[in-house]
């Protein structure tokens, strides 16, 4: 038997669907005119920034941006031609390639930074109270365990 959404429900289905893809598009259209790439592009030179080294092997960084092996290598692709990242062998696997965020990628991500940041502090918290802000981690909380079912994500949210 199905179990339909109660109305509280549908709204806040629908208000989460709504606000996460505006939150998305206002992201990703922020970063294209202030830094001439998308939201995922500088999603994966974040990663690869917070990496030792600043490099992760194709699989890793698949799995932290989320994306599928070919995604990924579609866009680390692009990031080559723009300078900012290269892939360079493994040092003790020579059937395994690392994504490394070469300088000038790190300097364009320095860059970018500060507007993105800007963006989602006006679009996520600047509207919410810091009681909201803890609130809205708390639920995220509680939902991501089921969604997270290999537990990638254990530290997203640092010490309990």
């Amino acid at each position: 038997m199905t179990r339909w959404l109660d109305d509280d429900e549908q709204q806040t289905w629908r208000a989460f669907l709504w606000t996460s893809r505006l939150l998305n598009e206002s992201l990703d259209r922020q970063l294209q005119r202030d830094s001439g790439m998308p939201h995922t592009y500088y999603v994966i030179l974040a990663m690869l920034s917070e990496a030792p080294g600043r490099r992760l092997t194709m699989t890793e960084l698949a799995r932290v941006v989320r994306s599928s092996p070919s995604r990924l290598s579609h866009a680390v692709t692009r990031l080559e031609k723009e300078g900012w990242v290269r892939r360079v062998p493994h040092p003790t696997d020579r059937r395994t390639t690392m994504a490394e965020l070469s300088d000038e990628g790190f300097t364009t991500l320095v860059e970018a930074a500060p507007g993105h940041v800007e963006a989602v502090r006006r679009h996520l918290f600047d509207p919410l109270t810091r009681e909201q802000v803890l609130q809205l981690r708390e639920i995220l909380r509680a939902v991501l365990p089921a969604l997270d079912t290999e537990d990638e994500a254990a530290d997203i949210f640092g010490p309990a």
